[in-house]
C-alpha cells in the first residue's frame, strides 16, 4: 500500500531536509521549481534545502544550482 494513498490528486506541501523530506500536507505530487512539471511524491529525488524547491531530475537540479550561483568556483553575476 502506498503511504500517500487516499490523499487524492493534489499538490503536497513538503519541507525539504538534508537527505530526506517532511510531508506537511499530504498530496500525490509536487511542482518542479524550474520546469513546472508534476513530480509524483514517491518519485521525488532532487531538491534544494536552501531554496526549499523540488526538481524533476538531476540535470534540472544542476541548472537551478548554476542559476543560483551555488557551484564551487562559480562567480555570481550581478
Amino acid at each position: 500500500m502506498n503511504r500517500f494513498e487516499g490523499s487524492g490528486f493534489r499538490e503536497a506541501k513538503i519541507r525539504y531536509l538534508d537527505g530526506d523530506y517532511q510531508i506537511l500536507s499530504a498530496g500525490s505530487y509536487v511542482i518542479c521549481a524550474m520546469t513546472g512539471a508534476q513530480i509524483p511524491v514517491d518519485e521525488l529525488k532532487y531538491w534544494s534545502v536552501a531554496r526549499q524547491e523540488p526538481y524533476v531530475d538531476c540535470a534540472t537540479a544542476l541548472d537551478a544550482e548554476k542559476r543560483a550561483g551555488m557551484l564551487p568556483n562559480q562567480q555570481v553575476r550581478a
